[in-house]
């Protein structure tokens, strides 16, 4: 199975949360959205450990069964219709998980992530 992480859940990870760990551990190939590293620079920007967690993100990204992904058309395309079909409905997300779960819809990746708003979109297979 290919899994997409969240910001959160990659953030519990570079915390040793145990049970991320083990997901992660398990040889899958790791999808990182180009959104969550956005988000976790950010974070990491306005932190008091910048170089330090800096190091630790590189460091995650460089392993070899890690990919990053970047959106292009197609993904524009989802994007548009998650942003339509959760409009209408009346269930609006952040837009940088509107970008997440399009690029994880894009490319049939299970989503790694604690947010319960990605539930709403029925196309975004989560993990537990």
């Amino acid at each position: 199975m290919n899994i997409a992480i969240d910001t959160n859940r990659l953030v519990d990870y570079f915390r040793g949360d145990p049970i991320v760990e083990r997901t992660l551990s398990e040889g899958h190939r790791i999808a990182v959205p180009l959104v969550v590293i956005g988000e976790l620079k950010a974070g990491i920007r306005v932190g008091s450990k910048q170089a330090a967690n800096e190091a630790v993100l590189l460091r995650f990204l460089s392993k070899p069964i890690v990919d990053i992904l970047l959106p292009d058309e197609e993904t524009c395309n989802h994007c548009a219709q998650l942003f339509v079909q959760l409009r209408r409905a009346g269930t609006p997300i952040p837009d940088n998980d509107l970008w997440i779960a399009a690029l994880v819809v894009q490319h049939r990746l299970h989503l790694l992530t604690r947010d319960k708003h990605f539930g709403l979109l029925p196309q975004v297979q989560l993990l537990e």
